[in-house]
């Protein structure tokens, strides 16, 4: 295997420290910036330079001409604290001609709002749910073909910021509660969701033309009563208490319905190709209770820390986390930005 000169592009306040001596990683903030870093350093024995990124792009140009990498790992989330502008960093690295992994500028664009991806995934006749926008600072008024249950969202965050049982709806005023909520408390826009009741599935897939595509997922919720939703809230992501309290778990997806697990592969390549991804994704979906398959949806550059869901769905088609590390390696080497839209 080719050694390779990696810049790691990491959040300053996310950079590792040199000694881990007596440290649980596994519980650290920092958790996915050491696992990558110890791969591609230790495990693939690539020449590493970790970057820590602040609110300045002068220190990726000075790091790129004085280390000259053959590639940029990019695990920036944000940019100024400001999510939306994850994007911006990657078309800068783009204008310096510097090969990336991860998603291209395009694909975060068309994922990261929601309203924008479902109207592109409807064109492609892929079955999402019914849906609407609140706008901040402008009335809303819900659509004659939407009926409760409703779930309401933040329009462009991640990682379900926002989300909690409290957002799925039953009536008009716990529909304008919680879109004041989003509109006070997240600032961004709201989109109000058919709430899908049902299994909640999610799809790994890793590259750019070629498609690698790992098991089905699902997430579990063991111990929830039947007055809770079972949706992936913040808590039920972030807290491994509140995992612990509710039976929240993840592997690999229990027996589907005849011919929904022989499809799904096949579609989730649509919405990926759909929607101009690259690098790597997550696709999640709902499974409802007449076996029909709604996509949620599409999260470029995911959770890749060693031994969570993207990694374990890796494992079970017998690629270890450095492997799958190289791969993502590999898929940002071949990505060319130039024949985006040919």
């Amino acid at each position: 295997m080719r050694r390779l000169r990696v810049l790691l592009l990491i959040h300053h306040y996310l950079v590792p420290p040199d000694d881990v001596s007596g440290v649980d990683t596994s519980t650290q903030t920092w958790r996915t910036e050491y696992d990558v870093l110890k791969t591609l350093r230790d495990d693939l024995k690539h020449d590493v330079r970790v970057l820590g990124v602040a609110d300045e792009l002068t220190p990726i140009k000075q790091a790129a001409e004085d280390f000259k990498p053959h590639i940029v790992f990019n695990l920036l989330e944000a940019f100024h604290e400001v999510g939306t502008y994850d994007q911006n960093v990657v078309s800068y690295l783009e204008l310096l001609r510097l090969p990336y992994t991860g998603c291209n500028p395009r694909g975060m664009i068309l994922a990261r709002d929601k309203a924008l991806s479902k109207k592109l995934l409807q064109y492609h006749r892929i079955s999402v749910p019914e849906f609407a926008v609140a706008k901040r600072g402008r009335k809303f008024k819900l659509p004659k073909r939407m009926d409760y249950p409703l779930i309401v969202k933040s329009l462009t965050e991640e990682a379900s910021i926002g989300i909690s049982q409290a957002s799925v709806v039953e009536d008009e005023r716990r529909l304008m509660e919680r879109i004041q909520f989003i509109h006070d408390s997240i600032a961004t826009d709201a989109i109000i969701e058919q709430y899908i009741e049902g299994r909640e599935l999610y799809c790994c897939i890793v590259g750019n033309e070629r498609l690698q595509v790992y098991p089905i997922w699902e997430m579990f919720f063991e111990k929830m009563t039947d007055r809770q939703h079972r949706i992936a809230t913040s808590r039920v992501k972030w807290s491994s208490k509140y995992q612990d309290k509710a039976g929240i778990m993840t592997g690999a997806a229990e027996p589907l319905p005849d011919g929904v697990m022989e499809r799904l592969p096949a579609m989730c390549k649509r919405v990926y190709r759909s929607l101009m991804l690259s690098g790597y994704a997550r696709i999640d979906m709902r499974l409802d209770g007449a076996g029909r398959v709604w996509v949620i949806e599409a999260n470029p550059n995911p959770q890749i820390a060693n031994g969570e869901d993207f990694a374990r769905a890796a494992d079970m088609a017998d690629i270890s986390y450095p492997q799958l590390i190289q791969r993502i390696l590999t898929a940002g080497l071949r990505w060319e930005p130039e024949r985006m839209g040919q």
